[in-house]
């Protein structure tokens, strides 16, 4: 029966983005099935298979032993701050990190061993997809580094984008998650959940937005040049560098936690002045309920679950992981996956002034028609994240 509810929520939707559609006749629904059978078979794979469990775990350890790197990093510079016995300050412990993983990064980047990678697995979904190959690399590279920091990477082809293509790379930027902040995530969620959905969310976001939004580009002008990615003269530059952005990704991470939760906080207040005992996260489970149950979560957890996935959208990612951690101990695992599965991606309001801001930094004129279709990015951003949390479940 959840095998059957999760196609019903699949179908639901891709009916809905194709309701969006703004050229409905040029739909790629040779792509659309490709990728959605690629998610079937990525999550089959990685869930159902003890080869893919390796593979997950082996990535996880990977990880760790990174964090743990990262810890040596911050444990010298705050070595001497107090902690309560097995407690953690979440600015130092987990946001910190990203200063590390961001520094690996660009290391990476300027030893050319990312940008191939990334290149020629773009031009290899391209093939597969049909889809053009700015759109492939980006969706791919959304997979490594943030959403300014994608878009940046192809502003060199940014004069062939018309409005369409320019919806599909602001969505894949939407619809992803920056490696560098990975190793804060699996720090709160379950990190099988937390990676499978990297390579979900690339096709999600691809699929959802190349429906809304068909592309159709001549082959003479579908090339992507990936030249001038860094611009570091040696490995300290980079190394320097990287940790530079990191710590910048850290203290705006920190700045919209303190504003998003604070600003919860009071939100909460106001509506229980006026209805005691409710708050916004219950009023968000409830209008989200009937899509969760579809995607597979337990009617019995499906408005606790349903509020933390609506505080994700309204607030951010970290402020719905935070509140969703404190759950973890009384929800069950399908549950736990679909919505740890759902939290990771960078869909939420205030992504549409990042992606908006860094279109605007690179090309004036296609900001403006960034901002003109934001909520329509939005919702399509959160409905590829609920059409890969729904796969996930289907296999849970």
């Amino acid at each position: 029966m959840d095998i059957l509810l999760g196609f019903l929520a699949i179908i639901i939707v891709l009916g809905l983005a194709f309701l969006m559609s703004n050229d409905k006749k040029n739909i790629n629904y040779k792509g659309i099935i490709v990728m959605l059978a690629s998610q079937f078979l990525i999550t089959w794979f990685m869930f159902a298979t003890e080869i893919g469990q390796t593979i997950i775990n082996g990535i996880s350890a990977g990880f760790n032993k990174l964090i743990e790197f990262g810890m040596e990093g911050i444990n010298f510079i705050l070595g001497g701050v107090a902690r309560t016995e097995g407690g953690s300050i979440f600015f130092f412990d987990v946001l910190l990190l990203i200063i590390f993983f961001s520094t690996i990064l660009s290391v990476l980047t300027y030893l050319r061993i990312l940008p191939p990678i990334i290149k020629y697995f773009g031009g290899f979904l391209s093939k597969i997809t049909g889809l053009p190959k700015v759109e492939s690399f980006n969706a791919v590279n959304s997979i490594f580094f943030g959403q300014s920091e994608a878009l940046l990477a192809i502003k060199s082809q940014f004069h062939h984008l018309d409005k369409n293509r320019l919806y599909i790379v602001s969505a894949s930027a939407m619809g992803s998650v920056s490696a560098s902040i990975v190793g804060a995530y699996i720090q709160i969620l379950p990190p099988e959940y937390v990676l499978v959905a990297l390579p979900l969310n690339m096709f999600s976001a691809l699929m959802i937005s190349s429906v809304i939004s068909p592309v159709n580009v001549a082959p003479e002008e579908d090339h992507v040049d990936v030249k001038d990615v860094s611009n570091d003269k040696s490995i300290f530059e980079a190394m320097g560098n990287g940790a530079l952005d990191g710590g910048k990704i850290a203290l705006i991470v920190a700045a919209m936690l303190v504003a998003f939760i604070a600003s919860l906080e009071l939100v909460n207040w106001i509506i229980q002045s006026v209805f005691a005992g409710v708050t916004l996260q219950q009023i968000l489970g409830y209008i989200i309920a009937p899509i969760g149950i579809l995607m597979g979560i337990a009617p019995g957890e499906v408005i606790e679950a349903g509020g933390i996935m609506g505080t994700k959208i309204v607030t951010n990612e970290f402020v719905a992981m935070l509140e969703f951690e404190k759950m973890l101990g009384s929800m069950s695992e399908k549950t736990i996956g679909i919505v740890s599965v759902f939290l990771t991606s960078f869909a939420n309001f205030s992504s549409i002034g990042i992606i908006a801001g860094t279109v605007q930094a690179i090309d004036s004129e296609k900001a403006v028609k960034v901002s003109g279709f934001g909520m329509k990015l939005l919702i399509g951003a959160t409905l590829a994240s609920i059409l890969s949390a729904t796969v996930a479940g289907i296999f849970l």
